[in-house]
């Protein structure tokens, strides 16, 4: 049976976001809605979760002594690291000092890194993945290229949003994708990892939340990538009963090996019937923002019940299509000129509330439900551009 407090009073359960973007924020909503207290901590101020938090920190996440001072300052019941830039040494400490980190902290450590998830996905756990080698040096990266052979798939071991990575064809992007990947790196830049490009059909992101008592599986969601980050997403996404049923096994060993509560995002391609692990985040996905308009329970909502230990259930109500809208400009306190024809009986626009736009950066997304997700997809990508910066 659950126990829940009045909203706010000083004995509400306390959540703290360590990361407090647009998938931040729709976790502090759905956490609000349940009477908790929310710490909203990022690098900088007036982040879209600061916006609908009780409270607020602006610190370097990737120093120790910072985040653990804020840690020890609120003495949350639970910590949730909703990116990747964070010192895990800090969540290892507070770990020991009683504080639950979701989902703890060495799933955290293994998923915010790429060599520590597929060393334990395809190693330890035995998943279907493709082939891989980590480089640390320009010309270990050539040789990698060649022993894989061509095209291959080339990362930061760490990176945001899949940034970073790139495709290389032939021996003379080789350098490109050195640079690219050495620039767009978070913490450690001195490893990346060069995959086997894997012909998919297509790829998915496999939504599975787990408390202490249950898994549960959202319907797959396609999506389409642009530059390492996700443009599109849409659900259901049709895929055969066989390979649905492997991407569950896939899910299903990787959540129960991380082990702890929360909804993890798994990424897998799929050819024909055939399924292999990508990677898995131990949180909301951003292509899962769909879920907002799919299901009775979002995957943010899903999210603060696994966290909270509550009942997972769901439906599947419609299904529908996001596209994320990015700016084209650099501009402070950014305004929105959206065409009236965006705001249907069977669509909508969010915007997170950044304060300052860079090109490329997302925005706002678009939310379409629809007959069935085809349909949706291309009625998100005709309305996508009825929606401009001023």
């Amino acid at each position: 049976m659950a126990t829940l407090k009045t909203p706010l009073k000083s004995d509400s359960i306390k959540i703290m976001l360590l990361g407090s973007g647009e998938l931040g924020k729709e976790v502090a909503i759905e956490a609000n809605r349940l009477g908790c207290e929310v710490i909203a901590v990022d690098r900088y101020p007036n982040a879209p979760a600061m916006l609908v938090a009780q409270k607020n920190y602006v610190i370097d996440m990737k120093d120790k002594a910072q985040v653990l001072d804020v840690i020890r300052r609120e003495k949350p019941d639970f910590v949730l690291p909703e990116i990747e830039a964070i010192n895990i040494d800090a969540l290892f400490e507070a770990e020991k000092e009683g504080i639950h980190i979701i989902p703890n902290a060495e799933a955290v450590n293994k998923t915010m890194n790429r060599k520590n998830i597929r060393v334990f996905a395809a190693e330890t756990l035995g998943l279907k993945t493709s082939k891989y080698k980590f480089v640390s040096t320009y010309e270990d990266l050539k040789n990698a290229c060649d022993e894989l052979g061509y095209p291959v798939v080339v990362k930061p071991i760490m990176s945001s949003s899949g940034h970073g990575q790139s495709i290389v064809k032939s021996p003379e992007e080789v350098i490109t994708a050195w640079e690219f990947a050495k620039s767009d790196a978070r913490g450690s830049a001195d490893e990346l990892i060069v995959e086997e490009f894997i012909d998919f059909d297509y790829e998915i992101t496999l939504l599975t939340a787990k408390n202490d008592n249950e898994i549960v599986f959202c319907p797959p969601i396609g999506h389409i990538q642009s530059g390492g980050d996700y443009i599109f997403s849409w659900q259901e996404m049709e895929m055969s009963e066989t390979a649905l049923k492997k991407a569950q096994d896939i899910a299903r060993k990787i959540v129960e090996g991380l082990g702890g509560r929360g909804i993890f995002g798994v990424e897998m391609f799929v050819k024909g019937d055939e399924v292999y692990f990508s990677e898995v985040s131990p949180r909301p996905h951003d292509t899962g923002l769909v879920t907002l308009i799919t299901q009775s329970q979002s995957e943010f909502a899903l999210h603060i019940r696994a966290v909270l230990n509550l009942p997972l259930g769901f439906e599947f109500i419609t299904p529908g299509a996001s596209a994320a809208f990015k700016s084209d400009k650099e501009t402070f306190n950014p305004t929105f000129e959206i065409k009236d024809e965006v705001f249907s009986k069977n669509s909508r626009f969010i915007i997170f509330g950044k304060p300052v736009a860079h090109k490329g950066r997302r925005m706002g997304v678009l939310l379409v439900s629809d007959k069935n997700a085809k349909e949706a997809l291309k009625t998100a990508q005709y309305l996508i551009n009825k929606i401009k910066l001023q």
